[in-house]
């Protein structure tokens, strides 16, 4: 399967704010929340969030796939991002859940927002949505997972462990017939959670108040699509199986872009396909021998280094 290639101009901040989503092989429940869990995936953001240049807006972790809403830098701050919470979150999962194989269905997807507040809006509440919606908990504050909901209204941050699981190896190589607990080897860190681009201006008391309605909104929403359904609730969620294989995985293709109007879809589109125009002539002039070639700003090109742009060129 070949891959879209990843394209996102920065926004008027310089920074692409981007929705990622990453999917459980075969659907399994492998991401059951539990206290444990909730906390070394976090500590796994927190990790990396400190290592790279990335804003974390929210996130959300169902069972069987999770939802960032990221700003970056470039898409190469992006992928190494989730490189490193992909194999991180993934070694943590395989060691609670008892699992011995792949986690991920596939790389990471990642759409890029576009448009201003009403489509920024709009997809952080689709983000904290989750659990609500699908009508397994009454509200997302009540989601025994992942939720950046409750911190958000609260102006708070989101608080993890991470383990160093590289000394914590030498550690048991070193002393082979000693005991030695992985707690001697952990860290609570921080995830910090940034406002929306359209809302960083904002006071921390009017950024909590409009959390506090979109949170609102989500409740009220499942409420009326439930029509006097209930919830599954918090211990069904908790009972699940995380080896659960579904019997059939209902797929769409991704969207290239989040936009707030068609006006916005199609200048992104276009600039889009220009960028696909320019990189695959530059893979052709590779292939034809050509090493100097240069390749569009913003490219991963074939056996080379991320094509970065250079730092306060100015137009000729």
């Amino acid at each position: 399967m070949t891959h879209r290639l990843r394209f996102a101009p920065p926004g008027p901040t310089g920074e692409i704010l981007t929705e990622v989503t990453l999917r459980c092989i075969q659907g399994r429940y492998l991401l059951r929340p539990s206290k444990r869990l909730n906390s070394l995936v976090i500590g796994v953001l927190a990790r990396a969030q400190a290592a790279f240049q990335v804003r974390v807006h929210a996130c959300s972790f169902m069972t069987n796939h999770a939802h960032l809403l990221l700003s970056v830098a470039s898409q190469k701050d992006l992928s190494s991002f989730m490189n490193f919470v992909g194999s991180n979150i993934a070694r943590e999962v395989n060691l609670l859940q008892e699992w011995d194989g792949k986690v991920w269905a596939r790389r990471y997807s990642s759409i890029p927002v576009v448009g201003g507040e009403s489509i920024e809006v709009a997809h952080l509440e689709y983000l904290l949505s989750q659990g609500t919606k699908e009508g397994l908990v009454d509200s997302p504050l009540r989601w025994p997972g992942i939720n950046a909901a409750e911190a958000l209204s609260n102006g708070r941050n989101l608080q993890g462990i991470w383990v160093n699981r590289t000394a914590l190896n030498k550690a048991r190589r070193r002393h082979p017939k000693k005991q030695i607990r992985s707690i001697e080897f952990e860290e609570r860190l921080t995830l910090v959670l940034s406002p929306l681009p359209c809302w960083e201006d904002l006071p921390a008391a009017e950024h909590q108040v409009r959390i506090r309605g979109l949170v609102r909104q989500i409740e009220d929403s499942a409420r009326q699509a439930r029509k006097g359904a209930a919830v599954a609730g918090t211990q069904a969620v908790l009972r699940q199986d995380p080896h659960t294989r579904l019997p059939r995985l209902v797929t769409s293709p991704a969207p290239i872009v989040h936009a707030s109007s068609r006006k916005v879809r199609l200048a992104f589109l276009e600039a889009y396909r220009l960028f696909v125009r320019a990189f695959r002539a530059a893979v052709e002039r590779q292939r034809d021998g050509d090493l100097t070639v240069e390749f569009p700003v913003g490219s991963f090109p074939p056996a080379r280094p991320f094509v970065e742009a250079i730092q306060g060129l100015k137009p000729g």
